[in-house]
């Protein structure tokens, strides 16, 4: 499958579920303690750092950018889908949203103070992970934070239903926190932190905090 194939099932699968999803997932984080700790830390790394605007890549609905809008942090959110920008946009309307794509990332060198990917890489095929961890780094500041959420396994399937029955056609890759956080270091990133963790989120979930090396 061609790279605008899989980037038009994805748009196309949540743009068809984006009412549904935001309804469905909506309190997830009151579930998740580890999942919040998590944030909390990310957004004490970025007041660390000096602070300044964070991109939450495949943003969703916007429930990320919004919680991490509460913990003080200048979020804004970044997604494929315009249906599901239109939804975070009905539903934190103080808050910035934008279309775009992670794998040609649409903002400049070095203009964000952290990046967060909240089980959002688990769409991006292997062949096409080099390129979105570049474009992580080239546009975070020398040793901003980067926190991404992903599923944790050995296999790629594919999801044709979900979010209330709506059809959908888009891969899952589940990946090793191990793997993950070696293509990390290769792209310049010091990994401060991985870990595992079953919740609401995820049945097996992979956190990694990591900062972009100067």
């Amino acid at each position: 499958m061609t790279a605008d194939e899989w980037l038009s099932k994805t748009r196309t699968s949540y743009d068809t579920v984006a009412v549904s999803y935001a309804r469905l997932v909506r309190d997830l984080l009151a579930e998740a303690p580890y999942e919040r700790a998590a944030l909390a830390s990310f957004a004490e790394l970025v007041r660390g750092t000096g602070g300044g605007p964070v991109a939450d890549v495949g943003c969703g609905t916007g429930r990320i950018t919004a919680h991490l809008h509460t913990l003080g942090v200048d979020a804004f959110g970044i997604d494929l889908s315009p249906g599901m920008i239109e939804v975070a946009r009905r539903d934190h309307p103080e808050l910035r949203f934008e279309v775009g794509s992670m794998t040609d990332l649409d903002l400049a060198d070095g203009s964000v103070a952290g990046v967060v990917a909240w089980y959002s890489l688990i769409h991006i095929p292997d062949d096409q992970i080099d390129a979105v961890l570049a474009h992580f780094r080239r546009v975070l500041r020398p040793g901003g934070p980067l926190l991404l959420g992903f599923h944790v396994g050995d296999e790629t399937t594919l999801k044709t239903e979900g979010y209330g029955g709506h059809p959908m056609s888009v891969h899952v890759h589940r990946r090793q926190p191990a793997q993950v956080a070696a293509v990390l270091r290769q792209h310049g990133f010091t990994v401060d932190s991985q870990t595992t963790v079953t919740s609401a989120e995820s049945r097996l979930g992979g956190i990694i905090v990591g900062r972009r090396e100067p």
